[in-house]
């Protein structure tokens, strides 16, 4: 099967999501491209039911679905926190640790008490990190991976009111704040032959070098 062409700018592109603060990550990173991008939400595409198992079983969902319902190129993001202490929990459920409806102060909590439950007080005991894993899918059913990592510990009390998710309790490696507290220039940071900062900007720093065409 052929490769999936490379986007100029002025194309279209669906992101596979109906999440408004992912949505919002996603145009901060594509801001220097010119590309244009439609949420699966703002077409009323439907969410499909996400039963894998694993961010890329997940994100091939998503963006097929949306591919499909759109006829169009679609970007999927399956992200999540895997904390080492938890068995890699929440991992592909961290959104389902929010509840319904969502909410992450709740989640955070949760994760808290559990880091409590199994005397992990210790930032040596309380490592995690977030998992970032790109599909970018196409109509006729061709899709390619691109997946970011990010290094952390998390704190509690959570701090700062930026970001989205789990953010506020989530401190990276090499920083004292959490990326609750940074802004989005710093949190995104990248830039060609970089990785970035967060899984999400690492991800996008590979689909950048591998499906933008620059020229």
């Amino acid at each position: 099967m052929t490769a999936i062409p490379r986007l100029r700018a002025g194309d279209r592109l669906v992101i596979a999501t109906h999440n408004a603060g992912k949505l919002r990550e996603f145009r901060e990173l594509f801001e220097p491209f010119g590309l244009i991008l439609v949420s699966a939400g703002e077409l009323g595409l439907p969410e499909p039911e996400e039963t894998g198992t694993t961010f890329a079983e997940n994100a091939r969902t998503k963006a097929h679905a949306a591919a499909r319902g759109a006829d169009m190129l679609a970007l999927s993001d399956d992200s999540g926190l895997c904390v080492e202490a938890l068995g890699g929990d929440p991992g592909v459920y961290t959104a389902d640790w929010a509840g319904m409806p969502r909410d992450f102060n709740r989640a955070m909590k949760r994760v808290e008490d559990a880091l409590q439950a199994a005397n992990a007080t210790s930032p040596a005991l309380r490592r995690a990190y977030f998992n970032a894993t790109l599909c970018l899918a196409h109509p006729d059913g061709r899709d390619v991976l691109y997946v970011g990592r990010c290094d952390g510990t998390l704190v509690w009390p959570p701090r700062g009111d930026q970001g989205h998710g789990y953010d506020p309790m989530f401190m990276p490696d090499g920083h004292d704040t959490t990326f609750g507290e940074m802004a989005a220039a710093v949190k995104h940071s990248w830039s060609p032959g970089e990785n970035g900062l967060s899984h999400r900007a690492r991800a996008f720093a590979q689909f950048v070098e591998n499906q933008i065409d620059h020229g």
